[in-house]
């Protein structure tokens, strides 16, 4: 299991346009084969910065994922949106701690 994190910094005039298609994809890139989870969360200073946070079943999935047309369709309606570039990070988890 791997955990993969996406930063977005996006052009503020641009948010509410990430956010409608987030809203149209969101279901079927969480359905997409290997990926067991998935929240987009916005940052509280910086209403312009989002992340995703999706957990996968391991690496082969996720690159099967950023291999497909899906992503390609997401990614080339997301990306003309930032003002910086993304930046991403895949993670394992070391310790979980339940109440």
């Amino acid at each position: 299991m791997l955990t993969r994190i996406v930063k977005m910094e996006f052009n503020p005039s641009n948010t509410e346009a990430f956010l409608a298609h987030f809203e149209t994809v969101k279901s079927t890139i969480r359905s997409f084969p290997g990926c067991t989870f998935l929240q987009l969360y916005r940052d509280q200073n910086d209403p312009a910065i989002f992340f995703t946070y999706s957990k996968w079943e391991d690496d082969t999935y996720l690159q099967a994922y950023r291999q497909s047309a899906l992503f390609k369709e997401v990614w080339a309606t997301t990306k003309p949106k930032f003002r910086s570039k993304a930046q991403a990070w895949s993670v394992d988890t070391l310790h979980t701690v339940a109440p």
